[in-house]
Formats: C-alpha cells, structure tokens, sequence
C-alpha cells in the first residue's frame, strides 16, 4: 500500500494542501466507482448485469465503500469514524447521482438508499481492517471491484426466489352495504387530496384517475387509470352483491408506458406482481365493516428487504384506499339524507 510522504516537508491534517484528502476526494472517488458500476449494470429483467441482481444490490454499495476508504488511506491513516461514515455518505450521493443522470427513479432510490448506505459502511469497515493489518488493498480493492462484474454475468441463470403474501386491513364505514358497494364499483373523478397520503404515492407512483366496474362480454371488470397514462384491468373472480368481491390483476404491454415507473419494480414484472385483491362487506346494523385483503408476490434475491418494504407500502395503501372508500361512503349517504 501506498504511504503518505514522510520527513519534515510531509504534509500534516494542518496542511492546507492536505484538507481536500480528509473527505472530499475519497467520497468523490467512490461515487465516481459506484456509478461506473450501476452504468455497467443496465441489463433487462432476466438477463446479464440486470439492477436488481444480488450481485449489484449487495455488492456496488461494498465497492463504494472500499474504493472511498483505499483513496483515503493512500494519503492519511483514517480511524474507524471515517471508515463508516465516509462510505455511507458515498453511499448515498451515488445514488442522488444515478438519479441526477437519470439512470434510476425516485421510487427505487428511495427505497434502496438505506440498504446501499448500511452495506457501505459495513465495507468501509472492512476495507479499513485491510489497509490497517495487511499488505494488500490495491489487490483487495481490485478483487471487490471484479466481483460483481464476475457475477452479474452469470446470476440471471440462477432461480428467484418467490415470496407470496397478503396483507389485510378493515374500517367501520356509517353507512350501509349497499352504498359502500356503489363506492369500490364507481371510483371516479379521484382528487389529489383523497389518496395522496399513501406512501406509495408521495414517493413517486403516479396518483389514481378512477375505477368503475363494467360488465363485458368476457365477465365483469373494473378498469384502473393513473396519472402518466398508467391503466390496467381488474376483472371481476368471485362476485357477491353488496358482500364480496375479488379481483384478478391483468397487464397490458402498455399498461405501463416509459418512465412512468422504475422499468425494473414494475408491477407484473420478473420481480413484482400483484395476485389478486379480495373486498369483503359485513353489515352491522346501520354501519358496514369493510375488509380489504391483497396478495402479492416477491421474486428477489433480496426477499428479506423487499418483502417487508412491500408489506408495508400495501398495508399503507389498504389504510389509504379504505380511508377514501370510508369518506365517500359516507359523505354519499349524507347528501340523500
């Protein structure tokens, strides 16, 4: 490993000329290598060098963190502060860069910054027991750096693993089950301030237009709109008037135009699916109990992270889209009064 000068012209932390080491230089470094990297991997769902590979997930934010840790023990000894701190903080401008040249989305940069930041810092680490007790790093460094390309050529032969669960949520509506009914069956003309509070929605998934249920000569199904030209169908599996209904999702190629969601988490996608949601309604005297269930699936070499964000995003969501069917519910029933 490279050492920093010695003898009395050797700079010292003092040294102005030395200042710019301390952070700036290493983070930079290691956002620069963070992004070659994500750059490199710009494959399709299913194929080589595709973003949502355990190669790239695990391995680019470890990358990051040792190359900004290798570029700053070159210079000065660093202690174990900046060993996690600095990559983490590397961590997260490289994934505001891959959003500032406009290779990622807002809503997987959200999502992902904490794992990337947490996985930095752990490399840092790391990288930082290496540059202290051994006599290779540059080699370590290289062997971080050809890892994930080794992988990401290969992993998309590997099977995903597939985690199918379901989340359910219930309200009490003052209003009887045949107007709550009317409701989930004629969603339409929905205003920004009715559903805008579900997570999913404020970190970038375009708001809902309308639902409305049609009879079709294949069967009855409720058509979905969304801001940026999202629509898809829902059609109608199990029916019961005023008590139960389930819906089975169906995408279309262009259900999903570019760049109206991040391509690699779209919804029916290698990674991402929505089964079915199922709304049960069980009057109780003047009120209705309306119970959403949804089911979902999870294909990711990540399940343990993504699984749980999805749950939560849903169950939000089923929060959210009870709340609305609750407010209209019961503000119908107050005008034919």
């Amino acid at each position: 490993m490279d050492r920093p000068p010695s003898g009395p012209n050797a700079p010292t932390p003092a040294d102005p000329r030395w200042i710019p080491f301390n952070m700036a230089w290493p983070i930079l470094a290691g956002v620069l290598a963070g992004l070659a990297i994500r750059l490199t991997f710009m494959g399709k769902p299913g194929h080589a060098f595709a973003p949502m590979m355990g190669a790239f997930i695990y391995l680019s934010p470890i990358l990051v963190g040792a190359v900004t840790v290798y570029v700053a023990e070159r210079h000065s000894r660093r202690g174990a502060w900046f060993y996690f701190w600095g990559p983490f903080l590397a961590n997260v401008l490289y994934v505001l860069g891959a959003l500032a040249i406009n290779i990622e989305g807002w809503i997987c940069a959200i999502l992902i910054v904490p794992l990337f930041a947490t996985l930095g810092g752990i490399g840092g680490l790391v990288m930082g027991l290496i540059c202290r007790v051994t006599n290779w790093p540059k080699q370590a460094t290289y062997s971080i750096v050809a890892l994930p390309l080794l992988l990401g050529a290969f992993e998309h032969r590997m099977p995903l693993p597939e985690r199918i669960a379901d989340v359910e949520r219930s309200v009490t509506i003052q209003a009887p089950a045949a107007e709550v009914w009317d409701r989930i069956h004629r969603a339409d003309g929905i205003r920004p301030d009715e559903v805008r509070n579900a997570w999913m929605y404020r970190i970038g998934v375009p708001l809902p237009h309308a639902g409305i249920t049609e009879s079709t000569p294949q069967g009855r199904v409720r058509r979905i709109t969304m801001g940026k030209g999202i629509h898809f169908d829902q059609w109608v599996a199990d029916w019961r008037p005023e008590r139960y209904v389930r819906f089975e999702y169906r995408f279309a190629d262009d259900s999903f135009p570019p760049r109206a969601l991040d391509d690699h988490v779209r919804i029916g996608g290698l990674y991402f699916d929505l089964v079915d949601t199922s709304y049960a309604l069980t009057p109780r005297g003047e009120t209705t109990e309306l119970k959403v269930r949804m089911r979902y699936r999870v294909s990711t070499q990540f399940n343990w992270y993504a699984e749980p964000i999805a749950r939560w995003l849903i169950g939000d969501f089923e929060e959210n889209i009870l709340g609305f069917y609750r407010h209209r519910a019961e503000s119908g029933r107050m005008a034919t009064m």
